[in-house]
């Protein structure tokens, strides 16, 4: 028995839900708390306490996998979400139960949600997050891209193991440098292998067709018919890193990634370009508001100009000047335009707090109002950039098909871009936002920028 991504992080906010309003229910009627027992008692309430848990527990990585099957992650984790979440339960009286005359049904409220939460997240790390729930998989693939195609899922999903492999090319044979013991499997006895590990899953990533033998295909047919899943090596990848493996997509790029019809849906542009602009006009009076503070720590640390305008390249490849506060020294790119990276010793100290909370960004709501940006989307580049980057890397250019955004998929996933090569992961997540383009995967990207900003991780 095995669990999909998507299916360990519905089982975790069900329970969450489900084992919170279980012991609500059973300690407020045992001990005749009449506040636990409001907290259950009609719908809308109940409704109110589930998205709460639901969103806090988003914004403090409670649904991320590699915190939930990490003790020590998981307490930290819990112990922010449920203080949050109390918190805000109670301070929305319209929404929640009116408050106890005794506040001492305050804190049973908070630990009785504690205690259940904990409890329940540490049985999942010691039983659900174990060895007993791994699916086991099979490539069939070229031999020198064995090591490459097990590290690409295997650092993404540790329950998933790919225990052997079919070489469909007739290369010499590969010393493979993997910390796991992966065996060669004989293309006739791939049918008797596979029944004997209990695999699930054969995963095809070979690029010679003709090494897939009719001996080969009639057991992938065979096992297909039993209930095996066989899939495509792009379509695995995709469906575990969220990202577009471009890298293994050659000129029918169509058939891999149709882009979401939200691209060019006029309802859903209306309703997200209504938004972008109420959002705007709130993020512009937290600008003002943090002005004088801005002021004076460019003085102090940064003496220069506090705005700085930048070209940057925009929907359709048109360039347009992006607003931002200066974070970095003067004259910090005399030698000419270089990739920013981390720890970059060009940015201020001041300039360094306003990219980790993205205060430095907060101009470029501007650039929404007047439609150059989006609030989500591809993180525009260069020019300079873009025409390097589209040199040597396809689809690159595929990013301007959408507006720009201030946050994105690829900012809420990956670390700061300073090479090609983090480029080329960056793209692979802005083309995922591109083919799956949804309201659910916007409030998604916000709820992982709150947390970016939170946790003091932003660029």
């Amino acid at each position: 028995m095995h669990f999909e991504i998507s299916e360990r992080k519905m089982i975790l906010r069900f329970f969450d839900v489900l084992f919170v309003l279980a012991a609500l229910y059973s300690i407020g009627n045992g001990f005749d708390l009449d506040y636990l027992q409001a907290s259950v008692s009609n719908f809308y309430v109940v409704l109110v306490l589930a998205i709460y848990i639901n969103v806090f527990g988003a914004i403090f990585e409670m649904y991320d996998l590699q915190v939930a099957s990490n003790e020590f992650q998981i307490l930290k984790s819990t112990l922010l979400t449920v203080s949050t979440t109390v918190l805000v339960y109670l301070l929305t009286p319209v929404f929640s139960p009116e408050l106890p005359k005794n506040r001492l049904q305050i804190l049973a409220f908070y630990v009785v949600v504690f205690v259940t939460l904990i409890l329940w997240r540490l049985f999942y790390v010691r039983f659900l997050a174990s060895n007993r729930f791994l699916q086991n998989a099979v490539l069939i693939c070229d031999r020198e891209q064995v090591e490459e195609l097990i590290l690409g899922l295997e650092s993404i999903d540790p329950h998933y193991k790919i225990i052997g492999y079919v070489s469909a090319d007739t290369t010499k044979s590969i010393d493979l440098k993997h910390h796991h013991y992966v065996e060669p499997i004989n293309k006739n006895d791939l049918a008797s292998f596979v029944k004997k590990n209990g695999v699930s899953e054969i995963v095809i990533a070979s690029q010679e067709t003709a090494g897939i033998t009719a001996e080969l295909y009639q057991q992938l047919i065979q096992m297909l018919e039993s209930g095996k899943l066989i899939r495509e090596y792009t379509q695995v990848y995709e469906s575990k890193t969220h990202r577009i493996p471009v890298q293994y997509i050659e000129r029918d790029f169509y058939r891999f990634f149709p882009f979401s019809r939200n691209n060019h849906n006029k309802l859903y542009l209306s309703i997200v370009r209504i938004i972008e602009i109420g959002l705007s006009l709130l993020g512009l009076v937290f600008c003002v508001v943090f002005m004088p503070f801005i002021v004076v720590g460019n003085a102090i640390d940064n003496r220069g100009k506090l705005f700085y305008t930048q070209e940057r390249v925009g929907k359709d490849g048109e360039v347009f000047s992006i607003w931002k506060f200066r974070s970095m020294k003067n004259d910090s790119e005399s030698n000419g335009a270089v990739f920013s990276t981390n720890g970059d010793t060009r940015v201020t100290a001041f300039g360094k707090f306003m990219r980790k909370t993205r205060i430095d960004e907060f101009p470029q709501f501007l650039n929404v109002l007047k439609g150059d940006m989006a609030v989500v989307g591809p993180r525009p580049e260069r020019p300079f950039f873009v025409k390097e980057i589209s040199e040597v890397m396809p689809f690159y250019e595929t990013r301007h098909i959408i507006k720009p955004g201030l946050t994105g998929w690829a900012q809420v996933n990956y670390s700061y871009g300073a090479s090609i090569d983090d480029s080329l992961i960056k793209l692979q997540y802005d083309l995922y936002y591109i083919k799956h383009r949804s309201f659910y995967l916007d409030l998604n990207i916000a709820l992982k920028t709150i947390t970016t900003v939170l946790f003091y991780r932003g660029q």
